[in-house]
């Protein structure tokens, strides 16, 4: 499955309705829409492949 199988504004509305909390109808275009560009940066991330070599840090130091 990848972003474009996903439909954004049911998701945000079954998610809303799930963590208790209501969006506003003229908010949600705005909600969509960042939604949508967060789902296209992380492809980004996910996409990115790491060769077999690379282990996962035990600590994280920024």
């Amino acid at each position: 499955m990848n972003n474009k199988d996903i439909n954004i504004r049911e998701y945000i509305e079954q998610t809303s309705v799930i963590i208790d909390l209501p969006i506003d109808a003229e908010y949600m275009p705005g909600v969509i829409d960042n939604l949508t560009r967060i789902a296209e940066i992380a492809i980004l991330v996910t996409e990115f492949e790491l060769p077999e070599t690379v282990e996962a840090a035990p600590i994280f130091q920024p």
